[in-house]
Order: structure tokens, then sequence, then C-alpha cells
């Protein structure tokens, strides 16, 4: 009983009917698989593998796209595509052709200069650059003419303060800026051209300071005539200039007070405003935070070499090419004028652009920097002017900014139409040119007149028919070319005055 009883593990006994291709049938005993069905598994995993193995032969790798782009660069190596130098290429960089422009030019100039000096030899002498503004030593009359200036400033500034308080009607103080205007301008002209012992140089110099002086002063006036009109209109409260303001300590940084109809009426403001910068007058300019040192060293290095090198391009270059222009010109054998008027052309452009970046780069960011003058906006982008208005107009911010403001726009306001007004702008121009020139050369010629006059119908012409690269050739080569033929029309016509008889 005891061994029917005691039973071990019961295993059952499972029967698996496989229908292979053939109808056959496998019985497996005991739980045990028969290499059938692992025959039948292994066929499943081998479908499973091929599957995966052709979805990954249909998806590309990196390597099979490398392969298809070395294939399609061995088979096509043209696509559709212009010439760097076509215009419809729209390729801009030329900083290589630009740099072989400069090497060029430097190695020509070199030759120029080389030559010079095995011809004439040195001829750079700066002691003769003293003599072109004293013709004697005990004799000063140009610095002289600059001090007796500071008696027409008082003069504008006493006029303005009768008129800030009533004393003198507007008619009567318009009367008096007109009289201390024009003597301004007549004063200095009737000294150089009675008084023998100035030289042409120090005359130039005197009567472009008495120039800067009486757009200044116009500008001062129409400044302050504008400011009674708004005080009229209505009051304002009255504080110290901040044009050159009294320094204030607030919790140990300045403080500076804005200015305010008639607080400007001092002799601190007007003389700011005569040293700063500009030929516009406000009552309150920008000023900069603090005087930059290294930015002021610099300027005033640059101020110093670039005048040494402007003496000595002129002496050694300058001068013999004029000297030996004055035949051809008696002669008046036109070819070789035309030579000698190309051979001036190059010093006499490059003493020019040496001179704008000495003046108005150099020497005003100096004079700005030391007065602490903010608008450090002298000039603009003239080299890139495609019509001969856009020069004009940007080379010289100062005077673009005067005549804009005190001559172009109040003639507009009159009913002055634009052409009439930007003509009488030129004419403006004109009468300070040949007043520069013809004045200290004691001669009148009107050939710097004819020259700017010159410029309005080159700017008709311009504006006209050339545009883009065109236009800026044309407006570059009326400064190579016109600027030399003046030079040459006053100076043979001085020689012919003065040392042709001798």
């Amino acid at each position: 009983m005891g061994d029917k009883n005691d039973k071990g593990p019961i295993t059952r006994k499972r029967r698996t009917t496989i229908s292979g291709p053939g109808g056959a049938t496998l019985k497996q005993a005991n739980g045990t698989r028969t290499d059938a069905c692992d025959a039948i598994e292994a066929h499943h995993s081998n479908g499973k593998s091929k599957d995966l193995k052709a979805q990954e032969s249909a998806t590309p790798t990196r390597k099979d796209k490398g392969k298809h782009e070395i294939i399609n660069e061995r088979l096509s190596c043209h696509k559709l595509q212009e010439s760097l130098l076509s215009s419809a290429s729209g390729y801009s960089n030329y900083r290589g052709i630009l740099n072989w422009c400069v090497v060029m030019l430097v190695l020509s100039n070199a030759r120029l200069f080389l030559e010079n000096i095995i011809k004439y030899g040195i001829l750079v002498d700066p002691i003769q650059v003293v003599s072109l503004f004293l013709k004697d030593p005990y004799s000063w009359p140009a610095p002289c003419l600059v001090i007796v200036s500071n008696v027409f400033l008082m003069a504008a500034l006493y006029i303005e303060r009768r008129l800030s308080v009533g004393t003198v009607s507007e008619r009567f103080g318009t009367l008096l800026h007109t009289a201390n205007l024009s003597t301004i301008l007549c004063f200095p002209a009737v000294t150089v051209l009675t008084v023998n012992s100035i030289t042409p140089v120090g005359a130039v110099f005197a009567l472009g300071v008495y120039t800067i002086i009486f757009l200044k002063l116009y500008s001062y006036r129409d400044m302050n005539k504008w400011c009674r009109e708004i005080r009229h209109a209505k009051a304002r409260t009255l504080s110290r200039s901040h044009s050159c303001p009294t320094v204030q300590r607030s919790n140990g940084s300045a403080v500076q007070a804005q200015v305010s109809y008639p607080g400007n009426l001092t002799h601190r403001d007007l003389y700011y405003f005569v040293f700063a910068p500009t030929l516009c007058y406000e009552l309150n300019f920008p000023r900069s935070t603090r005087i930059r040192k290294r930015f002021l060293l610099r300027r005033l290095f640059e101020m110093l070499f670039f005048m040494q090198l402007l003496v000595g391009l002129i002496q050694q270059w300058m001068v013999p090419t004029i000297q030996n222009s004055m035949k051809p010109f008696q002669d008046m054998d036109f070819s070789r004028m035309i030579e000698r008027l190309l051979k001036l052309a190059v010093p006499n452009h490059l003493i020019w652009l040496i001179f704008f970046y000495w003046f108005f780069h150099s020497s005003m960011n100096f004079v700005a920097e030391l007065m602490q003058f903010g608008d450090r906006e002298f000039y603009r982008d003239w080299w890139n002017s495609e019509t001969v208005t856009y020069f004009w107009a940007n080379w010289n911010i100062p005077v673009h900014k005067w005549c804009l403001r005190h001559f172009y726009k109040p003639m507009l306001k009159r009913g002055v139409s634009k052409w009439a007004a930007q003509t009488a702008v030129f004419l403006l121009s004109a009468f300070f040119h040949e007043y520069l020139v013809s004045v200290p050369l004691k001669m009148f010629r009107l050939w710097a007149f004819m020259g700017m006059m010159a410029q309005i119908p080159l700017a008709w012409f311009v504006g006209r028919f050339l545009r883009g690269n065109y236009g800026n050739a044309a407006v570059w080569i009326s400064l190579i070319i016109g600027q030399p033929i003046a030079v040459l029309m006053y100076v043979h016509d001085y020689y012919v005055l003065h040392f042709q008889k001798s």
C-alpha cells in the first residue's frame, strides 16, 4: 500500500504534431524538444534577420552618401555661376586688388621721389618756413592782425548784452552787427593790401582767422536772436553757461548746469565758442566726460609729423614742378602745359589729402579733446561721393552745417527755390575762396571764384548722366585735375606780375 500511495512526480506526455510539407508528424515525450523545433525557430530567426538587412540596405549610410558625392563629382564638375569680376556675381571682396593698388602707388611715387632727389638734391629747409610768415623779424603784421580781432569779438558780445536787456532795438542791433561783421572782412583785407611787410602766407593765415570769426559771430548773432524770440513767447530762468560751465561737486561727481538765455552772454562762453572746433553756436554744447591723454598725445604727434611732411613735400616736390611750368605757359606750348599739369596733379593731390587728415582729423580732434567738445563729426565719407553735391556736403561738415543752418534754410523759409538757394551757397563759397587767395597775393584774377562756380554745371552733369562708380570717378577726376589748374593759373600770374621783369 505504501508503495501504491507514494508516487513520484507525475509527468504528462504531450503530443506535438507538426505538419511539415510532407505531412509527417513528430512526437515529443517527457518535455524534451526535438531537433525539428530548433530547425523551425532557426528558420524564423533567419527570416527576421533577412528583413532587417533588407531595411538597412534600403537606407543609405554616410559612407554611401560620400561615395555617391564622389561619383557625382567625377561625372559632373560644372554648375550655373557667373565670373567673379562680373557685376551679376555679387562678389565684392576686392581687398587684394586694393592692396595691390596701394603697393603700386607707393612704388610709383617712390620712383618719382627718387628721381626728384637725383635731379634737384635736398631742397627741404625748415628755416625757410619762418621767412614765409615773416619778412622782418621785428615786424609781425599777421599776428598783430589776429590779436586785433578781439575787438570785434567784444563788440559782438556787448551788442548782444544791450539787446538782451532791451536798451537797443532789434533793428538798431541788426545794423550794429552788420557794421561789425562787414568790418571783420574789410579791415584785414585793407591791411594786407596796404602793408608791404606782410607775406602772402602770413596774410592767408590772418584772413583765415578773420573768416572763421566772421562765420562764428554770424552764428552767434542768429542764435541769440532766436533765443530772444523764444523768450518773448515763454519766460526762461537764468543760469551760468554750460558751454564753459563752473564745475560743481556733488557726491564726488561733477555736475554741470544747463544754460538759458541771456546767461550765455559771458566772456568765457564766447571765447569757448571761438576756440571750439565748430562754426555753429549753441547755448549747451555736447561735452565729453574727461580728457583722454593718450588720444590727445596721438593727435599731437600726428599734427607735428604731418606738418613737417607737408612742408617737405611742398619744398621738395611741388615748388620745382611749379617753377618748371612757367616757361611752357609763357610760350603757350599746350602739350608741355598738359604734361606739367599732370605732373603737378600727383604731388598737389597727395598734399591735399595729407592736409585734409592733418586739419580735419588730427588738429580738430586735438582741439575738441582738449576742450572736451563732444561733437566730433568733422567729415563724412566724401571719398564715396557719387555726385559733386554729396562731396561738398560731406567733406567739410562744420562749414556745411553753417551754410545749412544760417544760409540755405533761411532762404527756403523766405520762399526761395532750392536751385536758387544752392546756387547762392556756391556763390558764397566762391567769394570766400577768392577772398582767401586774391587778397594775400594782391592780385584779382577770379580763378578760384570761377572754379567754384564751375561746380554748378559739373554737379548737374554728374547727377544727370553719371551714377555709381562713374559718378565717383568723375568726382575724383575733378579733385585731382581741377586744383592744379587753379594753382598753375595763380602762380603763373603771380610770377608774371612780380618776377618777370627782374
